[in-house]
Order: structure tokens, then sequence, then C-alpha cells
């Protein structure tokens, strides 16, 4: 099951086509859904989180927290998304918001997946499996 959440303002946004593609980036990537929380954020919001948790005392457009077993087929977690990081994120990198959004929701779903980016060789092979499945987001 994929929940949201909003503590944040409106903004454009599909649960259901989004919940579809999510499961097909899983189904693909050969896992199988547990329970994925996604909680829509500001950026204050978001830095009390990194703050409290991981000790980091800046803002961020995600944080991701798996839950269950590490070497598990289903895949559980709550991914955190600041608005305010994908707004500015997409203005600074020339996109859209859903298209920012997307990235963002989709390198959450990677990371509960066990991908990694805290290298140069990893951030590479995030970076495509991104691109590639924002090729196949569906459009509203």
């Amino acid at each position: 099951m994929i929940e949201y959440q909003y503590n944040t303002s409106n903004f454009p946004f599909n649960k259901k086509l989004h919940s579809k593609w999510i499961r097909a980036v899983l189904e693909e990537e050969g896992f199988n859904l547990g329970q994925i929380g996604y909680i829509f954020c500001n950026d204050e919001y978001i830095l009390e989180i990194n703050k409290k948790f991981l000790q980091h005392d800046t803002y961020t457009d995600i944080i991701t927290f798996p839950q269950g077993d590490l070497d598990s087929t289903i895949i559980s977690g709550d991914i955190y998304i600041s608005i305010d990081r994908v707004y500015d994120n997409a203005e600074k990198f020339d996109k859209t918001f859903e298209n920012e959004l997307g990235r963002v929701m989709v390198h959450g779903i990677l990371h509960l997946m066990g991908y990694d980016d805290h290298t140069d060789e990893d951030r590479l092979v995030m970076r495509a499996k991104e691109d590639y499945y924002l090729s196949l987001q569906p459009v509203k």
C-alpha cells in the first residue's frame, strides 16, 4: 500500500497515477510493494527531521527511512519530501515541478531498494535509473 500525507500546501499531484507508476518501478526492479509512506512537507519540517534523526543541520529535498528486512524483496519505508526544495530545484535545474517531484519520488524508492548515492559511481547509476523511470512516468 502507498499512503500520502501532506504537511504542506497543495500542489499538483495525482495519487492514482503516481501509485501505479511506483508499483511499476518496483515490479520492473523485481520488488514487491509493502507499506510505503510519502510525507510531503515544507523545508522547516524536513530540517527538523534531518536534525533529529540524521544530525544534519541542512535543508534537503528528501529523507528516506527504510523499514523491515533490508534483504527482503518486499519494499517498505517512509519517504519525506520537501515540496519547497522540489519547487526550488525545478527552477534551478530548469525542469517542471512535476518532473522534479517524480525524480525525488523515484529517488526515494531506489534508496528503499538498496541503491545508494555516496560515490560518484553510485550517483551515476542512480541518475540513470531516475532518468529511465521518469521516462515511464505517466502524464496527468
